[in-house]
């Protein structure tokens, strides 16, 4: 980690870019410049209802705009993505797509940050296809179907009723599969191990909500080194908790991840 972290840079005008998954979903992506090389990037993955318009997003990519480009996007069956959500599981082909459509446009030091969901899908991207200089996973689950917290027992509502996919679909623009998965995916826990050489950052908030800190510890011990636990005091779920600190303190962990390499000598 470097000795200070990267200053905020002011948010530019987003690109806007229509990408299409290897599955055939159309995704409403946007492009964040910083003062980066140019050949780093960072791909911003947010949490379930979630979108790259989130003040909690633009919060922090402001802050990861210090030290690479990022690119966000909806998530599939959210606002003005086409598809319909699957909450975690064929997700990872949208980030696939993304990071994919990095690399042809020249990126070649590319990173991942999920929240919530997001931060379950970039772990099992990670693992999946590879090829990502480093994974940060904040408020993730490190299970499936986890019910044990008021909140989670909500969205499972949300997601299996009609009544819940109607106002999902209403209320937050998200379409909801109506099926049960099948097979049901491994969850993040049991692909964490695969993150690896890729280092892994899990971050948690202690008044997290959703998921307690259990499951930051859960993922944190599956996975293997490079791995780093940050349980941060006082912080609630997700994108709309991490506070700008929180946020620079994750530039600085990526930074030597996205730096060039050093010429040989």
């Amino acid at each position: 980690m470097t000795d200070a972290p990267p200053r905020p840079a002011p948010l530019s005008e987003p690109e806007r870019r229509r990408l299409t998954t290897s599955d055939g979903v159309d995704l409403d992506t946007a492009l964040l410049r910083g003062d980066s090389s140019g050949t780093a990037a960072v791909v911003l993955a947010n949490g379930f209802t979630g979108t790259w318009r989130n003040p909690g997003t633009k919060r922090v990519a402001r802050h990861l705009l210090g030290i690479a480009d990022v690119m966000t996007f909806d998530f599939r069956g959210h606002r003005e993505s086409g598809g319909l959500c699957t909450v975690g599981n064929l997700e990872v082909h949208d980030v696939e797509a993304v990071v994919a459509h990095l690399r042809e446009r020249g990126y070649t030091r590319i990173a991942t940050v999920g929240f919530s969901m997001g931060a379950a899908v970039v772990v099992r991207h990670a693992a999946m296809f590879g090829g990502v200089r480093a994974v940060v996973a904040v408020s993730g689950p490190s299970m499936w179907y986890y019910r044990g917290s008021r909140r989670m027992r909500l969205l499972h509502f949300g997601v299996e009723r009609p009544v819940g996919r109607w106002f999902l679909r209403v209320a937050r623009k998200v379409r909801v599969i109506d099926t049960d998965w099948d097979p049901v995916p491994p969850d993040p826990t049991e692909l964490a191990p695969r993150v690896s050489p890729a280092p892994l950052l899990v971050v948690h908030g202690d008044a997290d909500a959703y998921f307690p800190v259990e499951h930051a510890h859960r993922l944190h011990d599956a996975a293997r080194e490079p791995k780093e636990l940050w349980i941060e005091p006082g912080m609630g779920h997700a994108e709309r908790a991490v506070t700008p600190e929180c946020a620079a303190r994750v530039a600085q962990w990526l930074q030597p991840s996205l730096a060039p390499a050093e010429p040989a000598p």
